[in-house]
């Protein structure tokens, strides 16, 4: 075993675990998105004050779509040069900053977005109760905080990840024998030897 050998796995293991740790932000994405983020309440004639949830996938379509741009960055990280490592690595930081920005602005203008969840439920967007958010939108922040922290250690270590499949780069000639490897053969061939014998190699 050559000294280069653990150098080359830890490289190696550098790409999988970027490509570990970017799917594990996007199922933290998808499940962020499903709990409930806010609960407040509206008004009908008929049912008087009506409860109602709002889950993240309906206050915040961004953090959706946020967690697809994540998935897409996991499957594209294990299959890209060095190069797409520097896009990828935006594509993720992108979707980290849409998460966070999401959820950040249902934090900010809760009743907006509790708003909408009631008309749909009872027809009048009139709140009859104070909106209250749940730990999911902070969560949801924080997630697309460390996207971009994570987007940033990629772009920063990337280049000395080893490269995916090296029949894919330019420049790289393809295998075969050499001149010199013919010439021998052929001088083998006039003597009368096989070539092809191990013994004589």
């Amino acid at each position: 075993m050559t000294a280069a050998a653990p150098a080359d796995r830890r490289r190696a293991s550098g790409r999988r675990r970027g490509v570990v740790v970017v799917l594990v932000l996007a199922i933290g994405a998808f499940a962020v998105g499903g709990p409930v983020w806010l609960r407040t309440a509206g008004s009908t004639v008929l049912a008087g004050e009506v409860p109602v949830e709002v889950t993240g996938t309906q206050a915040a379509p961004g953090a959706a779509a946020a967690a697809l741009v994540l998935l897409a960055a996991a499957a594209a990280l294990a299959l890209v040069g060095p190069i797409g490592r520097w896009v990828v690595a935006a594509v993720i930081a992108a979707g980290g900053v849409l998460l966070a920005a999401s959820a950040l602005a249902v934090t900010s203008d809760p009743g907006a977005a509790a708003g909408a969840a009631v008309a749909e439920a009872t027809g009048v967007a009139a709140l009859a109760a104070p909106v209250t958010l749940t730990a999911a939108p902070i969560v949801a922040v924080a997630l697309g905080a460390v996207a971009v922290a994570v987007a940033g250690w990629i772009a920063a270590t990337s280049r000395r990840w080893p490269l995916s499949s090296r029949r894919h780069d330019r420049g790289v000639p393809a295998a075969g024998p050499s001149p010199d490897d013919d010439r021998a053969a052929w001088d083998l061939l006039t003597r009368g030897e096989d070539p092809t014998d191990p013994q004589l190699r």
